[in-house]
């Protein structure tokens, strides 16, 4: 009903003179004393007319309506598909899109280029950092200092951060290289441990560990850069205790810690990218990047990553059953 309204109001000015026509048609017949029964035979004929032209037009309208809300999806690609014009005032307008798609285009095209230029550079420079921050490494490895470990803590954080910023680009980028595959689920999570054994051991916190004996259909490189996200996070906020590290029924790997924990209201935003929580605004060094890219990771592999905490420390836990994944390309 709504959309037959729609149409008379679009054909408003072309009732209201046929209206007007029809009034005046009727009032000189009137004068002139013809017969009622001549101009009702008239005025039904010239209805007939009307109406069917009516249908028609409103056939139009209809079939012309359907075709333009089916490109809403496509528009923004071609406009190969759009009707044909019926007056020279439509031809105006469909000259005006095709502008505008020109000129759009090009400014993608030319945003596209900007972007993966930046990438590239970005990409090349991450690379390049990391010669120095192993050659800084190897030298302070060799001294054993307060001091030295301290530097090393700092360039484990300085190492952490660039691979969370090339990470990040290179989950924006449409050429993320995932590659699903069985991985031993223990050999990525004593990967992870071994980078951060040092802060284990300087800072006097126990890892509670048992071999993970399955193997899980995941990304191994992408999957190891979540676990390294989730132990750092754990070791930042935990000052005594330790972390825990156990296989869950359903294959779902588990990360706990007996830190300070999160708050409640925290919970269902710590996912959210550029949100640090309480914690994160008390501490004012944290990022809120690291549990977004987790979660989006996560996402692209096929698994699911939820977090809970309470008074006595957070648990993480990531669902690497790959009965949830879809590996159709």
């Amino acid at each position: 009903m709504r959309f037959i309204l729609n149409f008379l109001y679009y054909r408003r000015r072309v009732i209201a003179v046929i209206l007007l026509v029809a009034a005046v048609f009727v009032l000189f017949m009137a004068l002139y004393g013809v017969p009622v029964e001549a101009y009702i035979y008239a005025g039904t004929i010239c209805a007939v007319i009307t109406a069917c032209a009516a249908v028609g037009d409103f056939a139009r309208f209809c079939g012309k309506h359907k075709l333009l809300r089916g490109l809403q999806d496509e528009i923004l690609l071609t406009l190969e598909h759009l009707p044909s014009c019926d007056n020279e005032v439509e031809r105006s307008y469909q000259q005006l899109l095709e502008t505008l798609h020109t000129e759009r285009t090009a400014l993608v095209s030319a945003a596209d280029k900007r972007y993966d230029d930046a990438v590239m550079y970005f990409t090349m420079w991450a690379h390049q950092i990391k010669t120095p921050i192993a050659a800084m490494s190897l030298a302070l490895q060799e001294l054993d200092t307060d001091e030295s470990r301290e530097l090393s803590d700092s360039l484990l954080k300085i190492e952490q951060y660039v691979e969370m910023a090339l990470y990040y680009v290179r989950l924006d980028s449409e050429t993320s290289d995932f590659v699903i595959r069985r991985c031993s689920l223990d050999r990525i999570v004593k990967q992870a441990l071994r980078k951060f054994s040092g802060q284990f051991i300087r800072r006097k916190l126990a890892v509670v560990y048992e071999p993970l004996d399955v193997d899980v259909l995941t990304d191994e490189k992408w999957l190891l850069f979540v676990v390294e996200q989730l132990i750092s996070n754990a070791l930042k906020y935990t000052k005594s205790g330790g972390v825990e590290i156990t296989l869950l029924p359903e294959k779902t790997l588990s990360v706990r810690d007996t830190g300070i924990g999160i708050a409640p209201e925290d919970l269902p935003r710590v996912f959210e990218r550029g949100y640090t929580g309480n914690n994160g605004r008390s501490d004012k060094k944290a990022t809120g990047i690291g549990l977004y890219l987790c979660k989006r990771i996560c996402k692209a592999m096929g698994h699911n990553i939820s977090i809970r905490s309470d008074k006595g420390g957070t648990e993480v836990l990531i669902d690497l059953n790959e009965n949830k994944i879809d590996t159709r390309e």
